[in-house]
């Protein structure tokens, strides 16, 4: 785990949210199931496999000795969550989490909950996506799938957006959305649906045509979606949802699953999109190959 020790003993003291270590991406041999984010005020250790609890001690005395560096005086916090199969558990090591627990991206905030559940409340790989919409927003119908709690929704309306449509199975999650947009106070130009895509398409289209799409599903969630089978659902969709010239935002975050499978669902599916480009991860997510980790493709309506 030496890669991950000497991470902590580099890593600053910054601001806004981001991912210190990822040790999935295969570029560190000792490391592949060790991943470290700053939510500050809170550090946030995960690891995907079983640990013993010698490791997780030298992990506390590496974070306890570079935070003494970078805040001295200030108490430190951080949370060991464990992902391996059939032992999954989150633990408060140290200090606490501040409740609300409120964290930021350049000119934005969410709230997030590092004390339960797998996922935080803001996916930090997608970072760049949420920076593109916000550029690309301006005076624009946004439909935004699998919106989770609408981060992409918070930085379309920053960026200008006249409507954003946000639509995910989860009422939690929405109601979490609905927060954010309060937090940012943003004006009241989002809606809230807590449906199922697949059975909501007239809707949907009542709402349209869109200028930017984003499709951001999980690559694997029985029940509900299954990329491998269901992606091809969506893109068939999206011919009579875009505007003229209008873009979408194809995100695909399954390691079996890669850039080909998108670009082949396109043309079988709606050849009518013209690929734009991918958009790249941000730097702390380099992975030893691309092709595995999350894929971020920009289509534009001819």
């Amino acid at each position: 785990m030496q890669a991950l020790l000497s991470a902590i003993a580099q890593m600053d003291n910054t601001t806004d949210a981001h991912r210190v270590f990822h040790g999935r991406s295969g570029l560190y041999s000792d490391c592949e199931h060790w991943t470290l984010d700053w939510f500050a005020p809170v550090w946030v250790l995960t690891s995907f496999k079983a640990v013993s609890e010698e490791e997780l001690a030298l992990c506390h005395q590496a974070l306890a000795q570079r935070w003494e560096t970078l805040a001295p005086g200030e108490p430190l916090n951080w949370v060991f969550q464990c992902r391996a199969q059939g032992e999954a558990q989150t633990r408060l090591m140290a200090g606490k989490v501040p409740e609300p627990h409120v964290v930021t991206e350049p000119g934005a905030k969410y709230l997030v909950h590092v004390l339960r559940g797998q996922n935080h409340g803001l996916f930090l790989d997608m970072a760049n996506g949420r920076a593109w919409l916000k550029q690309h927003a301006l005076h624009e119908n946004v439909l935004n799938l699998f919106a989770y709690t609408c981060a992409f929704s918070v930085v379309a309306l920053q960026g200008g957006a006249a409507q954003v449509v946000n639509l995910d199975m989860s009422q939690g999650a929405l109601a979490v959305g609905q927060q954010n947009h309060r937090l940012n106070e943003l004006p009241a130009k989002a809606r809230f649906l807590g449906h199922d895509i697949f059975k909501t398409w007239g809707k949907i289209n009542k709402m349209g045509p869109y200028g930017v799409i984003v499709i951001d599903p999980p690559s694997y969630q029985k029940g509900s979606f299954i990329a491998s089978k269901d992606y091809i659902k969506l893109i068939r969709r999206l011919p009579d949802l875009l505007e003229p010239q209008g873009h979408v935002l194809l995100c695909l975050n399954a390691p079996e699953l890669n850039t080909a499978f998108l670009h082949a669902k396109v043309a079988e599916a709606a050849p009518g999109l013209r690929f734009v480009k991918r958009l790249p991860n941000p730097e702390a997510f380099a992975d030893i190959d691309s092709e595995k980790s999350l894929k971020v493709l920009h289509y534009q309506n001819a």
